[in-house]
């Protein structure tokens, strides 16, 4: 699993329960974050670079960050050769990038960037590093700024695992901590994870999205899930 952030907390906030269920999973999960996130209010890169390894040693998964510029990225080809060389380097099953619809360009840009060197990442006879290579999913996860509740293709439970997603987010003391305006994030992730488990018979869940089909194998994986039941009388 290789996961694109526009900047460090991304994928915790996001995808920290699955990441942590994954990587517990003895799956290989790798975050890539585009940019080190500063400026910002109450943090340097040193500490982010800092906050940003121990969140990542409390997911128990590897990460490493492109060092392009926060608040300017941009859709351009060098920036997609850099990610595709990532993807190469990795090798990923999954590719799990930004929702694309979103208030901050950051965060648009970086989707753009991400789909589109899955597609250079496969190209022969290019000047990417590294031997081609082509990501069979696509998934979309939700950090966006955007006030809208997801519409996902589909849930991960993660239930055992949000307290490591959220001890994760909390590792950003620079962000959620110290940063007062910030505090009510952590608020808002629990609730968010309690409602779409809710949605699944789960304790949590994190929703994602996927513009391209979802085979499933076994439909009595789906038939097993407890019935959640319904809102209002019946």
């Amino acid at each position: 699993m290789l996961v694109i952030a526009p900047h460090p907390d991304d994928a915790e906030l996001a995808m920290g329960g699955t990441i942590a269920k994954m990587a517990s999973l003895g799956h290989r999960v790798h975050v890539v974050d585009l940019t080190n996130g500063e400026p910002t209010p109450f943090g340097t890169p040193e500490r982010r670079a800092e906050e940003s390894a121990r969140a990542a040693e409390i997911l128990g998964i590897t990460r490493s960050c492109l060092g392009l510029t926060n608040r300017e990225l941009v859709h351009d080809l060098a920036s997609r050769h850099r990610v595709a060389a990532e993807i190469r380097r990795e090798r990923p099953d999954m590719l799990f990038v930004p929702y694309f619809e979103d208030a901050h360009p950051d965060h648009r840009a970086a989707t753009l960037i991400a789909e589109d060197a899955r597609f250079d990442a496969k190209l022969t006879k290019s000047r990417i590093p590294g031997e081609p290579h082509w990501t069979p999913r696509l998934f979309h996860y939700f950090a966006t700024h955007l006030k809208i509740v997801p519409q996902p293709s589909f849930l991960i439970d993660t239930s055992g695992f949000d307290s490591i997603r959220r001890r994760a987010v909390l590792a950003y003391r620079s962000q959620f901590v110290d940063h007062r305006a910030n505090r009510r994030v952590v608020e808002w992730l629990d609730t968010a994870a309690k409602f779409f488990g809710s949605r699944i018979g789960a304790e949590t869940a994190e929703p994602f999205y996927s513009r391209e089909c979802v085979g499933i194998d076994d439909l009595a994986s789906i038939a097993a899930r407890p019935d959640t039941g319904s809102l209002g009388g019946g």
